[in-house]
């Protein structure tokens, strides 16, 4: 299950991510053709970059309209039926591709791409929310972190397809989404044999036999009562699993902590560096002496790096917890982003000065995979019960792909204008994080949603009795007299 949900879900959020990196100057050589034809004149730059960037945007703006939707969606027909109804978008979106140089319309892909950030926005918040709702306390966190790392698996797959060996061609580009598309299809035709999320059949629908079977069915033949009257006690403290809309959680003061730790979470993820160290990727290699035409396989294994990395992360998040991982990873991150400023700082100074930033590269990856990347997500998914988990995520949607889209539009800027002292400002987003989720943060590893509830409310006690501890007595002076 945790495979067919994989593959249908972020997976195919990553593979869209790199797939058309590789590409790219073809498409744009498609769009100038395109142009000829219908105008008998090439097409200016400026409307060229405007037409590119409409064709990778729109990615994001669909992500957003898709995480914005999930929330009624899920809560109206729950996960299941939703993640099948979705598996004819990728499709439609690799129909579009495949037959827009066939009829000569680049305007085909920008309609393909907005459809594939649709689904990937759906597709995120469904996976998270159901392998979330569908994991044994005891391998929650493992189950969990297999989102993230579902996402490298897809980007490494999409810059291996992507090369020219293989789709990275000016006739075979068209095909790219030919992957995701098949890959639809094995989910649409396996994800019927799984039964619903066991929360959304007890505490939405009120269907007690059917959470006992889907229970059977995920976890065993056993005793599963212990587990059933925990979600009722969890349905008794939370509106009685009564469905709670976005306007309702941002007014609920019972959650505000544990929405306000998620959002900190997923910006502290994109504003890592992450996407910095991908954008310097390219110099830092060419430094090294890796002739250009090689470099694009070593961006590969980047890749593959990153999903072994997340790999890891799965095997020790049950092991040492979340916020072990989450504070070692951003401590040893900030590290690395010190060290390889430095080292770009004096990529001339000593001719093995290159090697160290390619070195440090690596292990910024891995460390994010290993440690951030994977214990966040799982930390988000935990902290909230059934009833605000879904308006939680249409949030957290809202911010990941809104902050993702902002980024994509000022990062070259930054760039440009401070170039690889760029990673200062990423060291102290980093620092600060992790001293937030120090001290604020509590560890979820092995608790139940009310254990977890009681924690963040033992938060804003402490923040309440600090606010009404009177203020000290202001002194009298006085002589004798």
């Amino acid at each position: 299950m945790i495979f067919v949900l994989g593959i249908g879900g972020t997976f195919q959020y990553g593979y869209y991510m790199s797939v058309m990196n590789s590409p790219s100057p073809f498409i744009k050589q498609f769009i100038n053709d395109t142009w000829i034809r219908r105008y008998g004149t090439s097409i200016p730059d400026a409307s060229l970059t405007l037409i590119w960037s409409m064709v990778v945007s729109v990615f994001s703006i669909g992500g957003l309209i898709g995480s914005t939707a999930s929330g009624h969606l899920t809560g109206k027909f729950g996960k299941k039926k939703c993640q099948l109804c979705i598996t004819v978008l990728p499709l439609v979106s690799a129909l579009l591709m495949g037959l827009s140089i066939t009829v000569g319309h680049f305007e085909m892909l920008v309609a393909a791409r907005f459809l594939c950030g649709f689904y990937s926005g759906l597709g995120i918040n469904i996976h998270a929310q159901y392998v979330g709702e569908t994991a044994p306390r005891k391998f929650r966190g493992f189950i969990n972190t297999t989102g993230p790392m579902f996402v490298t698996l897809g980007k490494f797959c999409g810059q291996i397809v992507g090369l020219r060996e293989i789709f990275g061609t000016e006739f075979l580009w068209p095909q790219v989404l030919l992957i995701s598309g098949i890959i639809s299809i094995v989910q649409l035709v396996a994800l019927p044999f799984f039964p619903e999320s066991p929360p959304y059949l007890l505490l939405v629908q009120g269907d007690k036999e059917g959470c006992q079977k889907a229970l059977k069915q995920l976890w065993g033949d056993r005793d599963h009562q212990p587990v059933i009257d925990e979600m009722i006690k969890e349905q008794n403290t939370q509106m009685k699993g009564k469905s709670m809309g976005v306007l309702e959680l941002l007014r609920d003061h019972s959650n505000r902590n544990q929405l306000l730790t998620m959002i900190g979470l997923i910006l502290s993820l994109q504003l890592s560096g992450a996407n910095a160290i991908y954008f310097y990727a390219y110099d830092v290699f060419r430094e090294a002496g890796f002739p250009e035409d090689r470099i694009a396989y070593v961006s590969v294994g980047v890749g593959l790096f990153e999903f072994i990395s997340t790999m890891i992360c799965s095997l020790l998040i049950d092991r040492f917890g979340r916020k072990v991982l989450m504070l070692g990873g951003y401590s040893l991150m900030a590290l690395t982003l010190g060290l390889l400023t430095v080292t770009l700082s004096m990529q001339k100074a000593f001719y093995w000065m290159p090697y160290c930033s390619v070195g440090l590269t690596f292990t910024f990856i891995f460390l994010y995979g290993a440690g951030p990347a994977g214990a966040s997500i799982a930390t988000c998914v935990e902290i909230f019960a059934q009833a605000p988990r879904v308006p939680a995520f249409v949030i957290s949607g809202i911010f990941s792909w809104g902050g993702l889209y902002i980024l994509g539009m000022i990062f070259p800027y930054i760039v440009e204008t401070l170039q690889h002292f760029c990673f200062l400002l990423f060291l102290m987003v980093i620092v600060t994080s992790g001293t937030l989720i120090y001290f604020i943060i509590p560890e979820t590893k092995g608790k139940s949603i009310t254990e977890i509830s009681q924690e963040f409310n033992k938060l804003t006690c402490r923040r309440k009795k600090m606010e009404a501890k009177p203020a000290a007595p202001e002194g009298v002076l006085c002589s004798r007299l």
